[in-house]
């Protein structure tokens, strides 16, 4: 099974604009991630999407793939779509999010495992959650999932909701999970998602993801330990310096 790694990446970000090609310690953050989704086991070959040709020659420029693609889509899922259109020969598309500078290579793997199921068709990942500052968070998309591991519901709310507990001990009753926002498509799969017309759940949540299930697709679910950190300010990117490099 040949796996295709995108990197969708725009310039135009509304809270950080050109937060790909910022510096973080001598390297853009598009190289750090296209680096480091090079060191996933499972990927056959990187490629970042974008419509901008500034990041188009920052990519180049360290010898990586790019290809430009059109200005209007509106999701970085229609941007892997029209890639793949040109890529007919890869199995499986994994969208990777080009503001996490650090993720972990075995998480690309940890999905990528989720196609030895044939008929896994999307995949994307969770973390348990630990505090109730995440729990609570309004702005981390949290996840239910049934028996098989697949998502069935995803929500900026809490949920499940503990009827008739303090919510001081949810996390003592209750598993909880938050999703981590990397997703994998079986190239067909794909295809077809970018035709759905945009949902009510979606909507109303404004997560993408909902379209898909509200649409009737299944989409599975692996566990991952590792944490996430994406940048989408630069009090974000102060962080990352403190954390990774002690700035």
């Amino acid at each position: 099974m040949k796996f295709l790694g995108i990197i969708p990446a725009r310039f135009a970000s509304s809270r950080f604009p050109g937060k790909p090609l910022v510096d973080i310690e001598g390297q853009t953050m598009i190289q750090r991630v296209y680096e480091q989704v090079k060191k996933s086991k499972k990927i056959t070959k990187v490629i970042v999407a974008t419509d901008d040709q500034r990041i188009a020659s920052e990519v180049r420029s360290f010898g990586g793939n790019v290809v430009m693609t059109s200005e209007t889509h509106q999701s970085g899922t229609d941007r892997c779509a029209e890639v793949v259109s040109h890529n007919r020969e890869y199995d499986v598309v994994i969208n990777i999010q080009g503001d996490e500078p650090f993720i972990n290579p075995e998480q690309i793997d940890l999905l990528a495992a989720c196609f030895e199921n044939p008929q896994t068709k999307i995949a994307t990942l969770v973390k348990e959650i630990e505090t109730s500052e995440e729990l609570f968070n309004l702005n981390i998309p949290k996840v239910v999932r049934n028996v098989s591991g697949e998502a069935i519901y995803f929500s900026r709310q809490t949920i499940p909701f503990l009827r008739g507990v303090n919510q001081e001990q949810w996390l003592e009753k209750q598993k909880f999970y938050k999703h981590i926002g990397i997703y994998a498509y079986q190239a067909d799969t794909l295809r077809a998602l970018t035709r759905l017309p945009v949902s009510r759940l979606e909507e109303a949540e404004a997560l993408e993801q909902l379209r898909w299930i509200e649409n009737g697709y299944a989409i599975q679910t692996a566990v991952t330990t590792h944490e996430t950190v994406a940048v989408d300010t630069k009090e974000d990117l102060d962080k990352i310096l403190k954390l990774f490099f002690n700035k």
